[in-house]
């Protein structure tokens, strides 16, 4: 499994285009209190190797050095993303972090986005909340409407509470984008119609600005799963087009 370096890229994201990647986890592990099994950094167990976390003195000096870089380079970058192996605001000093790149950004990289890829497990804390709501781009994920289908999907740490989740996306009054996976497997199914039913129901709930709906494009851990057409996902999510969302499908 390729690990990520606290700075990396830029890469082509399909969802942020030239992304300049920040990863707040162990460059050798992986971290995360979901255990997906989609998740292209393969599974919690097979991350141990590493668990020491980057200081937020270290990413900051490593952000720097690569603005100084891609700027004398004159390489374009759309979006500065918080991604990397496993969840992001697991670093106890994610607040800092993101006052941090968001004063380097203004410095070295106006134009450029701040974004956050998370599962949204920790933004239920105040100092968690108030650092997302500092950047660009929170994204956040809900993949399933319950909290028994997201144990076969997502396979949280124990304690997950879909409906904590829920409350405190609430707070962001919109101003957030959802991201959610389809896809299925021996256990799973995106276009379950009481899932995706009840998928709709949260979208409508939340009201979020924007909507990221993609499948696999990468190897996962669990095998066999089915990656979704677009012309799939964009039928199952008609209803939410009708009604005026704005949602991005990404095949």
């Amino acid at each position: 499994m390729v690990r990520e370096e606290t700075v990396f890229g830029p890469i082509f994201s399909r969802r942020l285009g030239s992304s300049l990647g920040i990863n707040l986890l162990p460059r050798n592990g992986k971290i995360c209190n979901f255990d997906c099994i989609y998740c292209e950094c393969g599974w919690n167990r097979d991350g141990l190797a590493d668990r020491r976390l980057p200081t937020a003195a270290e990413v900051r000096g490593a952000l720097e050095s690569k603005l100084r870089q891609v700027v004398a380079d004159n390489i374009h970058v759309d979006s500065i993303t918080f991604s990397g192996d496993g969840e992001p605001t697991l670093n106890p000093e994610f607040p800092r972090i993101i006052d941090d790149t968001l004063a380097l950004r203004d410095l070295w990289l106006p134009d450029a986005k701040v974004s956050v890829l998370s599962n949204a497990t920790r933004a239920h804390v105040p100092e968690i909340f108030e650092a997302l709501r500092k950047v660009d781009n929170p994204i956040m994920k809900i993949d399933a409407p319950t909290d028994e289908a997201a144990g076969r999907i997502n396979r949280p740490a124990p304690g997950y509470s879909l409906g904590r989740t829920v409350e405190a996306l609430k707070r962001f009054d919109g101003d957030f984008v959802l991201q959610t996976m389809f896809l299925k497997s021996r256990d799973f199914d995106s276009s379950d119609p009481a899932q995706i039913a009840a998928w709709m129901d949260l979208v409508r709930l939340l009201r979020p600005r924007r909507i990221m709906v993609y499948t696999i494009a990468r190897p996962t851990p669990e095998q066999n799963l089915v990656k979704f057409s677009e012309e799939q996902m964009r039928s199952l999510v008609q209803p939410l087009l009708d009604e005026g969302f704005d949602i991005e499908i990404r095949g």
